[in-house]
């Protein structure tokens, strides 16, 4: 039996700019796997040679969307896709943060307006400002606060995503992000580091599509406490047991309790470069996963 072969997939901007790429690429071949980057619209069959493809650096997905889970259903009929194409259907879109608050995980409080839907500028204020983004999104874009008394600017901002015929979701403003966002990795259901990184919207009012993604990002120990809530988010997963890669990024409360700001299962940054051993535990959840496919 031949090695495994992998395709690691990527887009023209996860190529140029994925500082985890050559090191997942030299890696999984180090371990004896045959693995090549793949971009995710090179063609209907660019995957069907492999036996696995492992979804990594697909950053232009969100302004695709259709497009890209037509592309993840398709792979998915020819090669085993990781994570499998019905987890990242569910994960493309942030209204996946109602379905954990349901099943009793700690998110951080969310509304959403769907395009035609009624909102008053009452709805963008709180008592230390608000958060509106998008529904669809990666990278923060089209994402800003607004600081207490500034909901008509707020709702400025969600009325142009509606303009635009996306959904607009507005949560409160949480002042302890100040003291970092914490991101936990899990790898096959397991834990396998974490990072804690700065606030990314420093400045209030401004939608600055340009920002550094993490900025100061920097191993961290999670508490005993963000284990369980991000253990908690990840088995409210449908078919959690499916997730080769798994990120779940956290804040605090205002009681200092962790609360789940969103839940990565597509494409996240997996801080290998920071972390030699999540590199390590990355690579041996692929060769696993290489050798079901090729069993």
């Amino acid at each position: 039996m031949g090695a495994a072969r992998i395709a690691v997939v990527t887009s023209g901007l996860g190529a140029d700019e994925d500082a985890d790429l050559p090191l997942i690429l030299g890696a999984l071949r180090t371990a004896g796997l045959s693995a090549e980057a793949v971009a995710w619209d090179a063609g209907p069959h660019a995957c069907e040679r492999f036996d696995l493809a492992v979804i990594r650096s697909t950053w232009d997905y969100a302004g695709r969307l259709d497009e890209f889970l037509a592309w993840a259903d398709a792979t998915a009929r020819i090669t085993r896709l990781w994570n499998p194409a019905p987890l990242v259907r569910w994960n493309s879109d942030k209204r996946y943060l109602l379905e954990l608050a349901e099943r009793g995980v700690p998110v951080v409080p969310t509304r959403f307006v769907e395009p035609g839907g009624h909102c008053d500028e009452e709805d963008f204020d709180a008592a230390h400002g608000v958060v509106v983004k998008p529904a669809v999104s990666s990278g923060a874009r089209d994402t800003a606060r607004y600081e207490p008394g500034h909901g008509a600017d707020a709702l400025r901002h969600a009325r142009m995503l509606l303009d635009q015929g996306r959904t607009a979701m507005v949560q409160p403003y949480l002042p302890l992000v100040e003291e970092g966002e914490r991101a936990l990795v899990f790898f096959a259901g397991e834990f396998s580091h974490a990072i804690r990184k700065q606030a990314l919207l420093t400045e209030a009012g401004l939608i600055d599509n340009f920002r550094v993604p993490h900025p100061g990002a920097a191993p961290y120990q999670p508490s005993e406490a963000e284990l369980r809530t991000a253990r908690a988010a990840l088995a409210a997963v449908p078919a959690p047991g499916d997730l080769l890669f798994a990120r779940v990024d956290l804040a605090l409360d205002g009681a200092r309790e962790p609360v789940v700001m969103e839940l990565e299962l597509i494409e996240p940054n997996l801080f290998l470069r920071i972390n030699p051993q999540g590199l390590e535990r990355f690579v041996e959840a692929v060769t696993a996963a290489g050798r079901d496919a090729t069993a």
